[in-house]
């Protein structure tokens, strides 16, 4: 791989719609990634404050107590450091839209009422900002129905223990999303993620507090008929300390099946891939560990 280097991403003014829209598909389209701006009428800067004191919380309850946090799919629950990741660990929860998850995955952990309420704010809040978010990109390519609201949010708190010994090592290895799109509420001083440009160029994003980070996974890569970046992205340890973020994925339909409008396919254009479920598409991801988008290939159209 190209050595890593470090410049801006393109940074989406949530508040300047419709004249952001050509930024944003552009975005999409080159980069799989981008910041957002004057969000704060969906996710108010004291929410993320609070949440972030609370995901802090979480994270360092004992480890009996954490493994509460079992999988509804695999990979949604609690995550231990492991031989491929040892300085990552995680808590997950599979759909945040759901009251009935949101309450388990607060009852299991022993979350203190007030906690449990900034849970409860922060999934509403973001779950509106994705379907904003996707509704906006629906619109930047010429739809008028985007069908977002019934698709499952999951949630993820993640943990990375940096020391002095790990700088170089690997906090989260080279992977795709396999959502639609994630937004991420980055560690605001501690650094380490990183995107891949097409090019095979590794771009270190580093911290920017008062935003966040839009990742495009697999399936928008799918749904925009291979129009958009499916980002490749990774976790490396560059100093010591504690890196805490929070990651939320708007997934894919729950029982339809994943395919590119009707819009967006023409002669010209035919369908690259064939229709297929999300949870299809999740049990492929893990089965053949393809985590890097190559899972896609085998879902193909042979045309």
């Amino acid at each position: 791989m190209a050595e890593s280097e470090s410049y801006g991403l393109p940074v989406i003014d949530m508040q300047d719609f419709p004249g952001q829209l050509s930024k944003l598909i552009k975005a999409c389209e080159e980069w799989g990634c981008f910041r957002i701006v004057n969000f704060q009428t969906f996710v108010p800067q004291s929410l993320m404050q609070e949440m972030k004191s609370v995901v802090r919380s979480l994270l360092d309850l004992p480890i009996e107590i954490k493994r509460r946090n079992v999988d509804v799919i695999a990979g949604s629950g609690y995550m231990a450091p492991s031989k491929i990741n040892p300085l990552y660990e995680a808590l997950g929860l599979y759909d945040m839209t759901s009251a009935q998850d949101v309450d388990v995955f607060c009852t299991k952990l022993d979350a203190a009422p007030h906690q449990r309420q900034t849970i409860v704010r922060y999934a509403r809040a973001v779950h509106e900002l994705m379907v904003d978010i996707g509704r906006k990109i629906g619109e930047g390519l010429g739809l008028k129905d985007v069908p977002f609201v019934g698709w499952p949010c999951q949630f993820r708190i993640n943990k990375y223990t940096f020391t002095s010994e790990s700088v170089g090592s690997s906090g989260v290895q080279l992977h795709t999303d396999s959502s639609f799109l994630t937004v991420l509420q980055d560690d605001e001083i501690i650094g380490g993620l990183e995107v891949m440009r097409k090019s095979g160029t590794f771009v270190a994003i580093n911290p920017c507090p008062e935003t966040l980070l839009v990742n495009l996974g697999d399936i928008a890569a799918v749904w925009s008929n291979g129009r958009f970046c499916n980002v490749k992205h990774r976790v490396l340890c560059k100093e010591a300390g504690i890196r805490v973020s929070i990651a939320s994925f708007l997934l894919g339909p729950k029982e339809e099946v994943v395919e590119t409008p009707p819009e967006l396919v023409d002669s010209k254009h035919p369908p690259l891939y064939i229709p297929f479920t999300y949870e299809e598409f999740r049990k492929l991801r893990v089965s053949k560990k393809l985590h890097t988008g190559e899972a896609l290939d085998l879902l193909r159209t042979e045309s």
